[in-house]
């Protein structure tokens, strides 16, 4: 059965155009740039024919069961990041996996993070080089950035299976170069770079229904040798209007060697 969802594109500007975050020193205000919401017309991972693979298409959906029961406190993150390394490690390969951020995203208008509904991807060129430094020193990531190092995220639903805004996908081979752009991110103590996308009919767009706790997505952000950067966001739909759940989910981002 054919799907459709709104997604909010980003627009060609002749500036640059930025995001920035605590605008005038307001814990959690946003001030972003101009979106045009668009519908898309989506295929399901599970009953499509052409399902993607993070070989293939750099992201791959996935059953990968937690010990974990609460993101919410306690000593989760210790055994939550060994099973993410162990994953990395066996289906991607990875030599060696830092996982450095977990971010909780709940859709409800008092959640401290919101799903992102924009599409895009996490980092530009000089974005991932810049955190490879943050997050390892210059020294070592000079030694990194040598060999084939990339950003990689996992998303995971949390509580219970998504049934509203779920994270959808743009196949990597249907985005032309052009359809990108840069977008700062401006913070209060310093500036990092993404990728936004602009619209395009010719995007085919991949989700997988009803995900559950017990499934993954795992999906490129960025890699220096050249492996797509997947843009994704969140969908405006909803699966069952039945079902008042709301959406739960926790994104891990790590960075791998290969």
């Amino acid at each position: 059965m054919t799907r459709t969802a709104t997604v909010n594109y980003h627009v060609h500007k002749s500036y640059r155009q930025a995001f920035e975050l605590d605008a005038g020193g307001i814990a959690g205000n946003l001030i972003c740039p101009e979106l045009l919401a668009t519908s898309v017309v989506l295929a399901d991972n599970r009953t499509t024919t052409s399902s993607v693979s993070f070989a293939c298409d750099a992201v791959e959906i996935m059953p990968l069961e937690t010990q974990v029961r609460d993101f919410a406190g306690g000593s989760w993150e210790s055994i939550y990041d060994a099973e993410l390394k162990a994953m990395l490690q066996d289906r991607l390969g990875a030599r060696d996996v830092v996982v450095f951020d977990h971010t909780v995203r709940v859709d409800d208008p008092e959640a401290i993070r919101k799903p992102a509904r924009n599409v895009h991807s996490d980092y530009s060129k000089d974005g991932a080089e810049q955190r490879l430094v943050d997050l390892l020193g210059a020294e070592a990531a000079t030694e990194w950035a040598q060999g084939h190092f990339a950003f990689v995220n996992v998303w995971r639903p949390i509580e219970h299976p998504i049934n509203s805004a779920p994270l959808g996908f743009v196949r990597p081979s249907s985005i032309d170069p052009s359809d990108w752009i840069l977008l700062d991110l401006i913070y209060p103590d310093r500036t990092g770079q993404i990728m936004g996308l602009v619209g395009n009919p010719k995007h085919e767009w991949i989700y997988q229904s009803k995900m559950t706790p017990n499934e993954v997505a795992v999906f490129n952000i960025y890699d220096n040798q050249g492996r797509a950067s997947v843009a994704h966001s969140a969908l405006d739909m909803v699966e069952d209007p039945n079902i008042n759940t709301v959406r739960k989910s926790i994104e891990s981002r790590t960075l791998v060697r290969y």
